[in-house]
């Protein structure tokens, strides 16, 4: 992981391309979309190139059993977590994020 006095930015080398700049979500809350279908909310901390992250204050948002898409409005606090790149799908801002409905959803048919 990254060293505390570079707030998390991955440091540049010959054989370590930086393919993600995440230095503006640094001390912000961020919405993590993980493999598998799970989403957590919290505070980002830190990072490295491979795309492992430190958040803190971390809740997991648990999705609905009967429909793996929508979430069922329950959570679950997590703490400090640590997240492997490899199960990153998505980094977004809690700020400027608004929710629609899935359009690719099943068509109710009467």
């Amino acid at each position: 992981m990254s060293h505390s006095h570079d707030r998390g930015a991955p440091k540049k080398g010959a054989s370590q391309k930086v393919i993600l700049d995440l230095s503006k979500y640094s001390d912000k809350d961020v919405i993590v979309r993980l493999a598998g279908g799970r989403q957590v909310r919290g505070v980002l901390k830190g990072w490295d190139p491979l795309l492992n992250l430190v958040l803190d204050e971390v809740v997991e948002q648990l999705r609905d059993v009967d429909d793996s898409y929508r979430l069922s409005g329950k959570e679950r606090k997590l703490g400090l977590v640590v997240v492997r790149g490899t199960s990153v799908m998505t980094v977004s801002p809690v700020d400027g994020v608004e929710q629609i409905e899935n359009p690719f959803g099943q068509e109710q048919k009467d």
